[in-house]
C-alpha cells in the first residue's frame, strides 16, 4: 500500500493505515537484519574491505578490455603494477587478505584471458558479499525512511479529509431556512458598486495611473491583483502613450505599425510592450475587489474588508460610485458584528455546497462513519511513528 496512490475519498482509511503500518514494520525488521549483518563483521572492517574492492574494480573498469588477450604490452605492465601496489598496501589485518592476494596472483600472468577474469570475479565473491552488507544497510535505511515519510504524508491527507468531513457535518447541521439575504444583499450591493467604480476608474485613469495603482496593491495580500509585468510598467512610465487610458492603449495595440505611426512616437515599443500583454490587460478587472459568495469566515472578512477599504479609497474620490462603494463596504465589514454571521454563513454554504449526494450521506450516517474511520486510522499511524522513530 505504501507505494500506491491513496484516494482518501474512496479507500478504506483503516485498511490503508494497517497496510502502511505493516510496511513500516517490515522495513524496520529489514533494517535491523541489515544492521546485524554489518555488526557481525564490524563497520571498520567492512569499510576497509569496501575501499580495497573499490580500488580494484576501478582498475578493472579502466584496463580490462585493453589487457585481455593480445593487448598493448606497456599498458599491461602498467595495470599489473597498479594491482600489485594495491596488494602491497593492504593492512596486515585486513579481512579477506588471502582473497586479494589470490586475485593479485591471477592477474600477474604473462597473458590474461576471459577465463582468468572469470576466476578473478569468482575469487572476489566473499568480498562482494561483505561490500553488499554495507549497501544493503544503506538501501534498508532508505526504504525505512521512505515508508515512514509515506506514513507522515498519509496522516496529512487524513487530517485534510477529517477537516472536510467535519465541515460537511457542520453544514449538515445548518439552518437551511435562515435568512441569508441579510448577508447576500449587502455583499451584492458592494460588489455591484465597486465593479462600477473600478470600471469608471479604468476608463478615466491613464494607463500609467492604473498600473501604478495595481502595483501598490502588492502591499495588501488579501487583494489579489496580479502584478503588472515589468516591461509593461516601464513602458507606460517612460512613454507618452502611457498617459492615455488603458482602453486607448489596447486599441492602439490592434493597429498596424504603419497606422500606429500616426498616433505614438515609437510604434515598435508599443507593439513590443503592450501588444504582447493584451491578455493581462483584458483580465485586469474588479474581481480582486469583490467579496465571494458564500462569504469567508468572520475574521477573514474583517481583515479583507480592512485591506479593501485602503485599496478602494485610492481611486474612490476620482470616480462616480466610488464613495458609494466605500459606504457599501463598511456595511459588509459590519456584518459579523450586526448579524448572526456564522449561522447565516453556514446556511449559505450549506445551500451552495450540499447536493443530493451529500445530504444522503449525512442522513444515512455515512459521514459519521467515515469520520470515525479516519480518526482511527490517524491514531494508528501516529502510534506507528512513535513505535518506529526517525533515523
Amino acid at each position: 500500500m505504501s507505494d500506491a496512490a491513496f484516494d482518501p475519498a474512496t479507500d478504506d482509511p483503516r485498511a490503508a493505515a494497517d497496510a502502511l503500518v505493516a510496511d513500516l514494520a517490515a522495513a524496520s525488521e529489514a533494517l535491523e537484519r541489515a544492521r546485524d549483518r554489518v555488526d557481525a563483521v564490524g563497520e571498520s572492517e567492512l569499510q576497509a574491505v569496501a575501499d580495497v574492492y573499490d580500488e580494484l574494480t576501478t582498475l578493472f573498469e579502466r584496463y580490462e578490455e585493453e589487457v585481455t588477450g593480445d593487448g598493448d604490452f606497456k599498458t599491461f605492465i602498467e595495470f599489473q603494477s597498479q594491482i600489485a601496489a594495491v596488494t602491497e598496501e593492504l593492512p596486515e589485518d585486513v579481512r579477506h587478505r588471502d582473497v586479494f592476494e589470490r586475485v593479485d596472483d591471477l592477474l600477474q600472468q604473462r597473458r590474461l584471458t576471459e577465463s582468468d577474469w572469470r576466476k578473478v570475479r569468482s575469487a572476489l565473491d566473499p568480498v562482494r558479499d561483505d561490500v553488499a552488507r554495507i549497501e544493503d544497510r544503506r538501501e534498508a535505511r532508505e526504504r525505512y525512511a521512505d515508508v515512514r515519510f509515506t506514513v507522515e504524508r498519509r496522516i496529512d491527507a487524513i487530517e485534510d479529509q477529517i477537516a472536510d468531513l467535519e465541515s460537511l457535518r457542520r453544514l449538515g447541521d445548518a439552518d437551511l431556512d435562515a435568512p441569508t439575504d441579510r448577508l447576500r444583499d449587502p455583499i451584492e450591493t458592494y460588489n455591484d458598486r465597486v465593479t462600477d467604480a473600478f470600471a469608471a476608474f479604468r476608463r478615466s485613469a491613464s494607463a500609467r495611473e492604473l498600473l501604478a495603482f495595481v502595483a501598490k496593491t502588492r502591499s495588501y495580500p488579501l487583494v489579489g491583483f496580479e502584478s503588472p509585468p515589468d516591461d509593461l510598467r516601464e513602458y507606460v512610465e517612460t512613454h507618452e502613450a502611457g498617459t492615455e487610458p488603458m482602453g486607448q492603449l489596447l486599441e492602439y495595440a490592434d493597429y498596424s505599425k504603419s497606422k500606429l505611426d500616426h498616433y505614438v512616437n515609437d510604434p515598435e515599443a508599443l507593439k513590443r510592450n503592450v501588444s504582447t500583454r493584451r491578455t493581462y490587460l483584458r483580465r485586469l478587472g474588479p474581481e480582486p475587489l469583490t467579496v465571494d459568495w458564500p462569504p469567508p469566515e468572520a475574521e477573514t472578512l474583517r481583515f479583507r474588508a480592512r485591506e479593501l477599504t485602503s485599496v478602494v479609497a485610492r481611486f474612490a474620490d476620482d470616480v462616480e460610485d466610488g464613495e458609494d462603494a466605500l459606504v457599501a463596504l463598511r456595511r459588509v465589514r459590519d456584518l459579523p458584528r450586526e448579524t448572526d454571521y456564522e449561522r447565516l454563513r453556514d446556511s449559505a454554504q450549506a445551500r451552495a455546497q450540499l447536493g443530493p449526494d451529500e445530504r444522503e450521506r449525512l442522513a444515512s450516517g455515512e459521514v459519521d462513519e467515515e469520520l470515525t474511520a479516519c480518526r482511527d486510522a490517524k491514531e494508528r499511524l501516529e502510534d506507528a511513528l512513535e513505535e518506529y522513530p526517525a533515523l
